[in-house]
């Protein structure tokens, strides 16, 4: 059974670029970037809209750019 507020609808994916480095942040930060996929700065990652990877973006908000 669906979930509205928790499934993604249609093509529910979000862009994620780092554009900062997490060097001199909190770890949990720096593991967040990781669990992001995100390696080196510039780099874009293509993830599925849900709220597990918002919430991760939300933590890193100052060190990412999101693109829908």
């Amino acid at each position: 059974m669906p979930n509205e507020r928790t499934d993604s609808k249609g093509t529910g994916t979000m862009k994620v670029t780092l554009m900062k480095s997490p060097v001199g942040f909190n770890r949990n930060q720096l593991a967040v970037v990781r669990g992001l996929g995100l390696r080196r700065i510039r780099h874009t990652v293509e993830l599925k809209d849900t709220p597990a990877a918002r919430g991760m973006v939300h933590k890193v908000r100052h060190l990412v750019e999101v693109t829908e």
